[in-house]
């Protein structure tokens, strides 16, 4: 029976979408494909409240250099031409380039003491997305997977959780089922493409078309009554649940004003950032934007200014927007990437991966803002509170109140956690 579905899942696949335009006018949504016959296992430990309702998680694709942002060391040589500014925390300094967001370190924490144990871009997106290292056939979900399975839908009619990135190597929701994969956005100014019924054709019509097509698979999902086969259904009722939606306006950028768009910058990442406030408005409750062009191994300093100005624009943006709108207490802001630089500039004028020390930042979502958590010597080594991976992302889980120790099987039977054996940072909360 495995053999069969596995054997017949690209032709089923291409055999879904294709009535999907044919009988219904619209295209399937973008969902990443993932089967699970995940089964959970006991009662959690883990029963903390949560301080935060949703995320909106940063990725800085291509390993954010550290020293130049948010873990500069004031007077080190290891700081390359950067400078250190002061910030709206006491005591807090980041780097020259992030003016705008310095204003708002007053509600953050730096965690300065990250280090991974993975130094390829592939490897160290995926261990950060997920807590798990990349081997084998098992992938593994991501954080808006797992809140979902565990706390469902902020709003039944959108997604659970949109990534907004032109990367197309996001690990998704692992081995969850299809309904538990993210919504994939490349372009966040165009809205949610594919929405719409076609003009000519009519709801009566197309509720016709949507019947007929469940009864032509009617057959075969009871002949095959298993997850797998299942999950082609639920993309359906997702896709039009989405498509007579009100909330759909959520993915509409023309309904804000021109003067807050251009607040936020007209880049795809700035436009991310107003999209994931818009979404998180409406109930979507974890959005990822990513911002690529951090890999810097050739003249650091005649590109950093650009890429440091685009991210200090739309997120001093973003937080400020938040917290004129009452929503940076409920919601969780990541920045993080899969790696530091080199505190030593290399001969190309450059710095390489390092993934030995860098540094996340938090802000809102009830943690404890103004501080500094960890301190590395000079950005080089870790000195004091390290930070696994692993634990970025139980922090995460624990601000959520999702239950940590709660195992889930994979369809393999292998068990997993939230974060495998990562240990949230209480300390950060209030």
């Amino acid at each position: 029976m495995n053999t069969f579905l596995k054997t017949d899942e690209p032709t089923r696949r291409e055999f879904v979408q294709s009535i999907a335009k044919t009988c219904l006018g619209v295209t399937v949504l973008p969902l990443m494909e993932g089967n699970a016959r995940a089964a959970f296992e006991g009662s959690s430990k883990a029963k903390q409240v949560p301080t935060a309702r949703n995320v909106i998680y940063l990725y800085m694709s291509g390993g954010m250099t550290h020293l130049d942002t948010f873990g500069c060391v004031p007077g080190a040589d290891t700081m390359g031409d950067t400078k250190c500014i002061p910030t709206s925390a006491d005591g807090v300094q980041i780097g020259e380039g992030l003016p705008t967001v310095a204003k708002h370190m007053h509600h953050g924490v730096i965690l300065n003491s990250m280090t991974s144990t993975q130094g390829a871009h592939e490897q160290g997106n995926y261990f950060q997305h997920t807590g798990y290292t990349l081997r084998g056939a098992t992938r593994h979900p991501t954080m808006g997977a797992w809140l979902q399975k565990f706390q469902g839908k902020g709003n039944p009619d959108l997604p659970g959780s949109v990534v907004i990135s032109g990367d197309s190597k996001h690990p998704g929701g692992g081995f969850f089922e299809a309904s538990f994969q993210p919504l994939v956005l490349n372009n966040p100014s165009t809205g949610l493409q594919h929405s719409k019924r076609l003009t000519n054709l009519t709801e009566t019509d197309f509720d016709y078309r949507l019947n007929l097509s469940a009864k032509l698979n009617a057959t075969f999902e009871q002949t095959y009554n298993q997850s797998a086969v299942r999950a082609y259904s639920d993309v359906y009722k997702d896709a039009v649940r989405v498509m007579k939606s009100a909330d759909l306006s959520a993915f509409d950028l023309s309904q804000e004003s021109g003067e807050l768009q251009s607040e936020y910058g007209e880049t795809n990442f700035g436009q991310g950032c107003l999209l994931a406030r818009r979404l998180v408005e409406h109930g979507v409750r974890f959005v990822e934007v990513s911002l690529g062009g951090w890999d810097m191994h050739n003249d650091i300093y005649a590109r950093l200014p650009e890429k440091i100005g685009e991210l200090d624009k739309a997120l001093g943006a973003l937080l400020s927007d938040l917290e004129r709108r009452g929503l940076l207490k409920d919601t969780l802001v990541v920045l993080t990437s899969e790696f530091g630089r080199t505190p030593k500039i290399n001969q190309n004028s450059g710095r390489d991966h390092y993934p030995k020390a860098f540094s996340s930042v938090l802000w809102g979502g009830g943690v404890q803002g103004g501080q500094v958590y960890g301190k590395t010597d000079k950005g080089i080594e870790v000195t004091e509170n390290k930070i696994n991976v692993p634990d970025l992302n139980a922090t995460i889980g624990y601000a959520l109140g999702l239950p940590l120790d709660q195992v889930l099987f994979s369809p393999t039977k292998r068990p997993f956690t939230i974060a495998d054996r990562g240990q949230p940072l209480t300390s950060l909360f209030g």
